[in-house]
């Protein structure tokens, strides 16, 4: 019988390549020199959180990111109260380096310029390391990602050393923490490489999941099968329900095929009431495929 896995199950989850905040296309400034450009803040998000879109533009091009903070990620800053516009002068000042805001604000939120200054001695720490010197582009983004030294010193403590700065900012963008790297150690996940954190925490393929799974019997499953489960949707809920209908300890391989082709438990509950039991998942996967129903 043929295997009707799609070969993009094998490949494996790219973390996203193009990170706006690194202004890779941009011309890369030196450590010391100053970076420049417009801010605009929203206050009214759902989550109390506020959103923060910063702008840059030379003659080379023009580079946006937005990204949402807590108001504690910034000094001097608190919401207004009522329509009017007063100034608003604060900062945001992380081991990297220190972002400074002057515009105006009010109750809504507001918009202004901000000036970026890189941190020498993160430099010198950065450089102790064992890594090569940083432009100002790359301490800003840690700066507006918070790579600090606590958050090196921690992953050092776990065996990742000299990552490359562009892994450093993905795994803060999409919340891969040391945190997050003990508690997949402490499920029997350990040295995995800092790429497959990073989609684990993409797709929501974390310790919970691990432990759901693991309750109804997979244990140790690959990361890039956890990964493709979460992508196709075989999750703990799918798996007891085909469990429920006969198909018990089903291979991760033989879910995927069923998610990816519609193998649905209410298909499978229909053939059964029309007398239809136990048939092969190939079988299931070859009815979805050829429009048998």
């Amino acid at each position: 019988m043929t295997n009707h896995l799609e070969p993009a199950l094998h490949a494996r989850v790219i973390v996203p390549a193009i990170l706006l905040s690194l202004f890779l296309g941009a011309p890369r400034p030196t450590l010391g020199q100053t970076l420049e450009g417009r801010w605009l803040l929203d206050f009214d998000r759902d989550d109390g959180r506020i959103q923060l879109t910063i702008r840059r533009s030379s003659s080379h091009g023009n580079w946006n990111n937005s990204s949402s903070y807590s108001l504690a990620d910034f000094r001097g800053l608190s919401r207004p109260s009522g329509t009017a516009r007063t100034p608003a002068h604060f900062e945001m000042a992380r081991d990297a380096g220190t972002i400074r805001f002057d515009g105006e604000l009010d109750e809504s939120g507001g918009s202004g310029r901000f000036q970026f200054a890189a941190n020498p001695e993160f430099d010198r720490y950065w450089r102790a390391l064992g890594y090569s010197g940083l432009g100002t582009d790359e301490f800003y983004s840690f700066t507006m990602h918070d790579v600090s030294r606590r958050f090196l010193d921690d992953l050092r403590s776990l065996g990742y050393e000299r990552l490359p700065a562009e892994r450093l900012i993905a795994m803060r963008i999409h919340g891969a923490s040391p945190e997050f790297i003990r508690e997949l150690k402490a499920l029997g996940y350990d040295r995995i490489p800092v790429e497959q954190f990073v989609n684990m925490r993409i797709h929501g393929a974390g310790p919970e999941f691990i432990r759901e799974l693991k309750a109804i019997g997979y244990e140790r499953l690959p990361v890039e099968g956890l990964v493709n489960m979460r992508i196709h949707g075989a999750n703990p809920e799918f798996v007891r329900e085909m469990k429920d209908l006969g198909y018990e300890r089903l291979p991760v391989e033989e879910l995927l095929n069923m998610r990816i082709h519609g193998v649905t438990p209410d298909f499978v509950r229909k053939l059964q009431e029309l007398g239809y039991w136990h048939v092969p998942v190939e079988e299931l996967v070859n009815m979805k495929i050829h429009g048998r129903t």
